[in-house]
């Protein structure tokens, strides 16, 4: 059983709204089993969408549409499969009664015109809409269309979410032969090409019904396993074996087999192992800081972050030395060294870590280019003592690119410290 998704809607071709439904319809059909082959973006044109329908319904077991539900003019998902299908509507009583007392709840009367929200297609299945207006519908297409269905949701994320969660799902999670696994890999300081390139023998000897995809992002790039298959026993042996393969030879780089993020690894890392930490930055404006913080629990681990962006506010806030700045420049591994130095003297944390680099577009010069950073760490020893480590890196992007770049190798050099230092 094979899936196609179809988004209706003018302004998803005019850059005017992210298409967010599609990942989340693609990730609720995956934890029943059912791979998504192909999702499609149509314009509101009743011709251009039952040309649509028609091509998916004769690939797809299953077409889950969303958009051109609403009461106005510009919605035409009904007629287009009416003329499609040949069928016309019928009012669902339930539909009708839920409709009727959402105006009645706001004491508003019952507008004629929203009559049709409560129409659906002729021996169709309703999915009730317990968010919106709109009613959804599973639609059986008949032989002309090998039995196939095609399901009908609004376009606003959360009816389509619980429509999904209460009927969609539930429905299909019934008819669908097979299982699906996807374990994430998280890698941090690899490449797409040196990655692929170590794991070349993993990929050669994948199981049947499982794959492994490439997913390249801002700061770097993750792996996501894919397995599929009778049950639930053989597709978790097949993507175990495929995920301990991986990590055989690139595993020095992956911090994560599942959904963490990078900062949620480190927050729970610092958290087992008792430790705290602050940020001095930078070239990172408050990034790194931002990031920690956006883990739910990370006022355990966290004290403090000092954005100290001009040279005198390094000095003042860091106790950065004048000399080392005049000699060195502030993007260098001395300075990024001394931030890091005074940032854990002064705010009393365990583990400190400094960003000092050149996002651009402009600064840069020939022995400093733009992507130039300096990663400083600091920490407390076992003896007492306080150890530090520097580390310089260039990355190639724009501004905004840049900087969550510098933010992951920020947090990429504390993770690597917190290994080795022992959780």
């Amino acid at each position: 059983m094979v899936a196609e998704i179809v988004s209706i809607g003018d302004e998803l071709l005019k850059g005017g709204k992210v298409n967010t439904n599609a990942p989340f319809i693609a990730s609720a059909l995956g934890e029943i089993g059912i791979p998504v082959s192909r999702i499609v973006a149509c314009a509101d044109d009743e011709v251009a969408i039952g040309t649509v329908f028609s091509e998916s319904l004769s690939r797809a077991d299953i077409v889950l549409v969303t958009g051109g539900l609403g009461p106005t003019r510009d919605d035409r998902t009904k007629k287009a499969v009416m003329r499609l299908l040949q069928r016309g509507l019928e009012e669902s009583p339930e539909a009708f009664g839920k409709l009727s007392s959402w105006f009645s709840a706001r004491g508003r009367s019952f507008p004629e015109s929203m009559r049709d929200q409560a129409m659906i297609l002729e021996g169709s299945l309703l999915v009730p809409n317990s968010v919106g207006t709109a009613a959804g519908m599973i639609v059986p297409c008949g032989e002309r269309f090998h039995d196939h269905h095609l399901v009908l949701m609004p376009g606003v994320p959360a009816e389509m979410q619980a429509m999904m969660r209460g009927t969609v799902i539930p429905f299909f999670a019934e008819k669908s032969p097979t299982v699906m696994l996807h374990t994430p890999v998280k890698t941090v300081g690899i490449g797409e090409t040196m990655l692929a390139e170590l794991i070349e023998a993993v990929e050669d000897a994948l199981p049947e019904g499982t794959t492994l995809a490439y997913l390249p992002h801002t700061a770097g790039v993750d792996l996501v396993v894919t397995t599929i298959g009778a049950t639930m026993e053989s597709v978790e042996e097949d993507n175990r074996r495929v995920v301990e393969a991986v990590l055989g030879r690139a595993g020095r780089f992956v911090y994560a087999t599942g959904e963490a993020t990078l900062e949620e690894t480190v927050g729970r890392m610092l958290a087992e192992s008792r430790r705290s930490i602050a940020v001095a930055e930078s070239c990172t404006g408050g990034l790194v800081a931002s990031r920690l913080t956006d883990v739910p629990g990370s006022s355990v681990y966290f004290l403090q972050g000092v954005v100290s962006y001009a040279d005198q506010s390094k000095v003042r806030l860091l106790g950065v030395s004048p000399e080392t700045l005049d000699r060195y420049g502030a993007v260098s591994e001395a300075v990024a060294e001394e931030m890091a130095r005074g940032c854990l003297a002064k705010s009393g944390a365990d583990v400190a870590v400094s960003t000092t680099g050149i996002a651009g577009p402009s600064g840069g010069s020939r022995e400093k280019p733009v992507g130039t950073l300096c990663i400083g760490i600091a920490g407390k020893q076992q003896d007492g003592s306080i150890g530090s480590r520097t580390a310089s890196l260039r990355m190639y992007g724009t501004r905004l690119q840049n900087k969550q770049r510098f933010s992951e190798a920020a947090l990429r050099e504390v993770w690597k410290y917190l290994q080795e230092t022992g959780q």
